[in-house]
């Protein structure tokens, strides 16, 4: 305990010792001034002020920097724009009351600037908020200025940004030029209080970025990140008194806010953890950030590509220049308001034949003036004035009306308000004609999805009962022990014709539709609902010939198509019916002969190649390689043929030489003559 009284004791009599007097640890008179490297701190040790550099300069300012960090952090500058080149500077009370920063040619580089004081009664005083206070005499009297009236970079909690109007005065933030050159940058930020306060960033004193109208707990014009805790925004239109405050819930977080040199707004939090300040950004940083950006009527979109658009009835104003990317010039009107028409026109109403388009989640533009109308009537009373071009309604704020130009409006992915353009009539039937087509458009796409579907599903659906029916067909072969005819040949390929579909075609099987009679069955001729020209072979029950046969023709006629085959163009199978459908061939022509010849029985189980193993076929037509060796070829049926015309010349039939002593065949008679 003693040793800890005695350092204590040292340390107060060290500090006593620079400041010539124990009682003035945070204060400053007019006789006891600091000197470089002298400093005050507050009473609980928070901040101090004092004198201070940037690392790689010379240059000796006068400040006001955390005092229990390790890292040099300055939230306030008196010489910001006149720096110390040595340390020789001195900070103290004027005679005339005033704080001023001498340097050693006691030349005065900064002062508080106030009037009407009492000389030899004033004091400085530094206050654990950080606000370095000027009183009226030592007992602590009546502020007659303070730092935080005249605020640098930082905004420390508490300090007021504000615009005081019957005190005509004005409290902003003033951004460094970088962050080790204190002096004035080209940024500033204020709180304006138009006709409805909102915060205001100034680049070299153009507007740059709005906050856009305070509806009593936030500015509905910023999207923000986080949660801003503390914040309050004094309003007192009778005192013409606007001020944006904040105060912590939490007393020992330490953070700040500050007007960074590139005129952003920046929330720096200590962590300890990490010895050092994390920077985030409070306000959603976009491309649509920037006050007009695209000119006036026209809107800002930071999730499209361009960034601007002109509000709907609008078109820009500089074609060339919006092509090539610069919006300044913004929008106008492509069809004046009717009620501008009607009062050319000498109309009484002044309200024409107008409307409104909603636009939602929109940053409203800006200068709107207000009424506290209930939501309702904001239309009412626009249409009443020709000249409110758009309307909004706030809960905290009541009706928003605008008169002239839109500048500065923004979608918002998310918050916002719903503002409401106003268009003539003609410009919002061609919206509602637009939606007609949309509508229109998607549920025509949707019928047609829809039928397409169906038809790929019925189409799916006949492809599976095609494979159906040829499974039943591979299973009926095996049942009946034939060997395997389908190796190698795609008979799902060919199409199945419905019974219905060539029972139509001809006439029910009709008589006059006959072409002929062969051993696998009667021949009809058809027409298929295309048009197209088939013939029909119907199995017939009577013909001792089933499903082998019937394999037979589709396998061998599918897959062996030459000159002298007509084509298979499918083939029926449904119940006991049995139907193959070829092409149809004119009058006159082979098929008059060649539907008689059975060319299914030409072929056994599986061949279709050069041999076969089965001889099968009408005896007295087939070729001698083929009866007697089992090879065939495109000539075996022309030796068929060739038979049939020797029966044509000759006036006698094949098979009228059996048990003839002469001649065993046609052909021996033909040639013996």
């Amino acid at each position: 305990m003693g040793k800890t009284i005695s350092c204590s004791v040292l340390l107060t009599l060290i500090s006593c010792f620079s400041l010539q007097f124990c009682t003035a640890l945070d204060t400053i008179t007019p006789s006891k001034p600091i000197k470089d490297p002298e400093s005050i701190i507050s009473h609980s040790g928070v901040f101090r002020l004092g004198f201070f550099s940037f690392a790689n300069s010379s240059n000796r300012y006068v400040g006001i920097l955390y005092h229990q960090i390790p890292l040099q952090t300055v939230v306030w500058v008196a010489n910001r724009n006149k720096p110390l080149k040595d340390s020789s500077g001195i900070l103290n009370i004027s005679d005339d009351g005033k704080l001023v920063v001498l340097n050693g040619k006691a030349e005065i580089l900064w002062s508080s600037n106030v009037t009407n004081l009492v000389p030899n009664a004033t004091t400085a005083k530094l206050l654990d908020s950080g606000n370095l206070v000027l009183n009226n005499g030592e007992d602590g009297g009546s502020s007659l200025w303070e730092s935080f009236q005249d605020p640098s970079n930082a905004f420390i909690e508490t300090m007021e940004i504000g615009t005081y109007v019957e005190k005509g005065r004005k409290v902003e933030l003033k951004s460094w030029k970088s962050i080790d050159d204190p002096s004035d940058g080209n940024f500033s930020f204020a709180i304006e209080p138009f006709n409805i306060p909102e915060g205001i960033i100034r680049k070299n004193n153009q507007l740059y970025f709005r906050t856009g109208p305070w509806n009593g707990n936030i500015f509905i014009g910023v999207i923000l990140t986080g949660y801003l805790d503390g914040f309050y925004m004094a309003v007192d239109n009778q005192q013409q008194t606007y001020y944006l405050t904040y105060k912590f819930s939490n007393n020992s977080m330490l953070m700040y806010y500050e007007l960074n040199s590139q005129g952003k707004f920046v929330e720096r939090r200590w962590d300890a953890g990490k010895g050092d300040w994390v920077n985030s950004y409070p306000i959603l940083q976009t491309d649509c950030n920037d006050y007009g950006k695209c000119g006036p009527f026209g809107i800002c979109d930071s999730t499209k590509r361009p960034i601007c658009s002109c509000l709907k009835g609008f078109k820009p104003r500089n074609i060339e220049g919006w092509s090539k990317g610069n919006w300044s010039s913004g929008c106008l009107r492509t069809t004046p308001l009717q009620c501008q028409r009607d009062s050319n026109n000498g109309s009484e109403t002044g309200q024409g034949d107008d409307g409104f388009l909603r636009l939602k989640m929109m940053k409203v533009p800006a200068f709107p003036d207000r009424s506290s109308l209930i939501n309702r009537d904001c239309k009412d009373q626009c249409l009443k004035n020709c000249s409110c071009v758009a309307y909004a309604y706030d809960d905290g704020i009541g009706c928003m009306f605008w008169g002239g130009d839109l500048i500065d409006v923004q979608k918002f992915s998310s918050h916002g308000v719903d503002l409401y353009i106003r268009l003539p009539s003609s410009e919002l039937d061609k919206g509602k004609s637009n939606k007609v087509i949309v509508v229109t458009t998607a549920i025509a796409g949707i019928v047609i999805i829809t039928i397409s579907a169906l038809f790929l599903w019925c189409r799916m659906a006949k492809q599976r009962g095609r494979n159906k029916i040829w499974k039943q067909i591979k299973l009926q072969i095996y049942s009946e022990n034939v060997e395997e005819k389908l190796v190698g040949v795609e008979l799902q390929q060919l199409p199945l014709f419905n019974f219905e579909v060539l029972a139509t075609a001809t006439d029910n099987f009709h008589d006059t539709k006959k072409l002929g009679q062969g051993g696998f069955g009667p021949v009809y001729r058809g027409t298929l609902d295309d048009g197209k020209e088939i013939a029909v072979k119907r199995l017939s029950k009577a013909s001792g010939q089933g499903l082998e046969e019937f394999m037979n023709e589709v396998v061998v006629i599918s897959k062996l198509q030459h000159r002298n085959l007509v084509r298979l163009f499918g083939c029926c199978v449904e119940g006991e019916e049995k139907m193959l459908v070829y092409e149809y061939m004119p009058n006159k022509s082979l098929d008059a002969f060649l539907f008689d010849f059975g060319m299914a029985r030409i072929f056994g189980a599986n061949e279709n190649q050069a041999n076969t193993k089965r001889i099968v076929g009408t005896y007295g037509y087939m070729s001698p390689e083929y009866a007697m060796q089992g090879q065939f070829s495109e000539k075996s049926d022309v030796f068929s043929f060739g038979v049939l015309l020797l029966e044509i010349v000759s006036g006698k039939k094949h098979t009228s030489f059996y048990n003839n002593e002469y001649d065993l065949s046609l052909l021996g008679y033909i040639k013996n003559k």
